[in-house]
């Protein structure tokens, strides 16, 4: 079986349940975004918000991917920076735990956490506060770190530094691998729309986008936008939250219908759709499963708050596959 890399922003997340959206109109968050924040802004979060149900996991966006991959039985690893702190130790103890090889770097920085703020109906805002995480660079790299991976898989969060993202994908070409990325969010994609067409045409082979991602990246609709990404890479994925999702590879479109949920909060729902599709193509599955393993992973994770899942429901996954 083929082994995934990922990449990213390594945080903690803090997981809170809000009773309606007073707190995102008194922070000024706009509803489904993803807003960094300074240390102080995200502890006045905090605070205002102590009183809800809260929940901790390591996370970031190809963090949680790739616990999905090593869930499902993939040999993953995973390369991010964290701080000497509580934080960052609770975050490299996970993944150890869950047979990731860390490759961790160190930062006298905090380690970085993002506040998911989730809403009554299920979508979730994040503040976030990048801590240590931002200060991986591209001196943090070297081809030793990518030997023996067959993919990398890296977010779009780390569009804030063009230098380290353009050589994760070199190092990751001299090796041969495929290089898979997660569009991150609406709003990330708009401010870099320039940089991610030309990194997308350049370095990547399987490309991720919810519905408004691929708009952000297009201006059309999922449909047409699924057309035109496709014309970019190898794999093109758009997914339609409810609707399900949609493939296109060597021409071919692929309308994957999705699982019935009881949907709770939808932190999660992409990464883990990567983990499933990311999981069939290293298997050499054919496209459809791809994204019915994918499908079947984000039905799961949106039932439960926050991006991971009990051993139960990755064996009741696994059963499934």
């Amino acid at each position: 079986m083929d082994k995934v890399l990922g990449i990213g922003n390594a945080l903690v997340d803090i997981m809170t349940k809000l009773p309606d959206d007073l707190i995102l109109e008194k922070f000024l968050l706009k509803k489904g975004s993803m807003q960094l924040s300074d240390r102080e802004f995200a502890e006045k979060i905090n605070q205002a918000t102590s009183k809800f149900e809260k929940s901790q996991s390591s996370g970031g966006s190809a963090a949680n991917a790739i616990h999905g991959l090593a869930n499902l039985g993939a040999a993953t690893g995973y390369i991010g920076k964290v701080g000497n702190d509580e934080f960052g130790e609770f975050f490299s103890s996970d993944m150890r735990e869950n047979k990731i090889e860390p490759i961790m770097l160190k930062s006298k920085t905090d380690t970085g956490r993002a506040i998911a703020l989730v809403s009554p109906d299920s979508e979730r805002t994040f503040a976030t506060y990048l801590g240590a995480a931002v200060e991986l660079s591209e001196n943090d790299l070297n081809a030793e770190q990518f030997k023996g991976y067959q993919y990398l898989h890296i977010e779009g969060y780390l569009v804030q530094n063009h230098a380290l993202m353009n050589k994760a994908a070199r190092l990751a070409k001299a090796n041969n691998m495929k290089i898979s990325i997660d569009m991150a969010s609406y709003n990330v994609v708009n401010e870099n729309i320039d940089f991610f067409k030309k990194y997308v045409k350049d370095y990547v082979d399987i490309i991720f986008a919810n519905e408004e991602e691929s708009k952000a990246f297009t201006g059309k609709s999922p449909e047409e936008a699924l057309n035109e990404l496709a014309e970019y890479c190898e794999i093109a994925v758009v997914k339609i939250g409810k609707k399900g999702s949609l493939v296109k590879n060597n021409g071919k479109t692929y309308i994957i219908e999705p699982f019935k949920a009881n949907s709770i909060d939808t932190t999660g729902a992409g990464d883990l759709y990567a983990s499933g599709f990311l999981y069939g193509l290293v298997n050499n599955m054919p496209m459809d499963k791809c994204g019915r393993i994918g499908s079947l992973c984000a039905s799961k994770v949106i039932e439960v708050i926050g991006s991971k899942m009990k051993p139960e429901t990755w064996d009741y996954i696994k059963k499934n596959i």
